[in-house]
């Protein structure tokens, strides 16, 4: 059965740090792309960033630039997101998705629900003092 978790929100002040992982199972990240989206309340869903897990390219929204930062690391088939100096902003739930057999981040491009061949649950990140 395949899953992806998400893990690691909560609560946190503003210029805070939290990390997000993506974990997969009974799939092999490897040859995929894996986006985090966010949804804060009353919003659209926002593409956060991305990653192509084996060339390690990645993208960022210009809003969490020089703060977030993707990492992966096979051996766990995880992806991980790093998110510093945390603004009122980043509350949101934030979502992992994968496309298997992909290359290319959707870089802003609205994708459908349907284009991901797998979303985890989300994980909620609130910023808050």
């Amino acid at each position: 059965q395949v899953q992806l978790m998400e893990s690691g929100g909560g609560l946190v002040q503003p210029g805070g740090s939290l990390r997000l992982s993506c974990a997969a199972s009974g799939l092999t990240l490897d040859y995929s792309i894996i986006v985090w989206y966010r949804q804060a309340p009353g919003k659209e869903r926002e593409e956060v960033s991305c990653i192509s897990f084996r060339a390690g390219t990645t993208y960022y929204v210009d809003s969490v630039k020089g703060r977030f930062l993707l990492s992966r690391d096979a051996v766990e088939n995880t992806v991980y997101l790093d998110m510093n100096k945390l603004e009122f902003d980043d509350t949101g739930v934030y979502t992992c998705a994968i496309r298997r057999l992909y290359s290319e981040c959707p870089r802003g491009e609205n994708w459908p629900t349907y284009a991901f061949d797998f979303w985890g649950r989300g994980t909620r990140v609130t910023v808050s003092s």
